[in-house]
């Protein structure tokens, strides 16, 4: 889900990209630099499941995991993420730099959102965890959908179409993302169920 170069108006590329500034600058800050290599490994994770894409009109399509890496990373998925696209963008022309900001914003800011709304399903485990999982994945290829959709129609009206097309084939995307985190979620809590406390620290620490 890469929105290209040329598409987007200056004040959706500015206010996009401030986010992702302050969001990568807050979840550095927040970043528990001792579980470093299990955000290294969930930013790999990203990536190559962005690697494989269906162009659709301006957009493009693909796994994304983005509520994987929230639900386990919190607010240090921002700056996991940000670095994958900023690869993708170089190494293979995905995006584009101008709209790096944007596409680091609709996949990074659903990816905290969950982390917010159902983290504490997750850290309580058993079936409230596996909901919370479910809950995570899905919704986060939803706003990921819906916040690319806004961003093309408040550039130009003449997207409404490709807007509507975005959010229908995303769709199954949504249930296949909440199974893969739901699954990842109850292998983690019998595996290594620290990484579900939380990589990056509350707010209040």
């Amino acid at each position: 889900m890469h929105i290209s170069e040329g598409a987007l108006s200056l004040p959706i590329l500015a206010g996009s990209g401030a986010f992702v500034a302050l969001g990568t600058a807050l979840g550095l800050k927040r970043l528990d630099y001792d579980k470093i290599m299990t955000v290294a490994l969930l930013s790999s994770a990203f990536f190559v499941a962005s690697l494989i894409h269906v162009p659709v009109g301006p957009v493009s399509m693909h796994l994304m995991l983005n509520g994987l890496l929230g639900v386990i990373l919190g607010f240090g998925a921002v700056p996991a993420i940000a670095v994958a696209l900023i690869l993708q963008a170089l190494l293979f022309q995905f995006g584009g730099l101008t709209v790096l900001g944007v596409n680091a914003f609709i996949m990074a800011a659903p990816a905290v959102i969950v982390y917010l709304l159902f983290g504490s399903m997750i850290r309580a485990g058993g079936k409230k965890g596996l909901i919370g999982g479910f809950l995570g994945g899905s919704l986060a290829v939803l706003l990921s959908a819906l916040f690319m959709a806004v961003s093309l129609v408040s550039s130009d009206e003449s997207f409404v179409k490709t807007a509507q097309l975005l959010v229908t084939i995303h769709v199954p995307i949504m249930f296949i993302e909440g199974l893969i985190t739901m699954f990842s979620v109850s292998f983690l809590a019998r595996v290594q169920p620290d990484l579900l406390g939380s990589v990056s620290p509350s707010p209040a620490a």
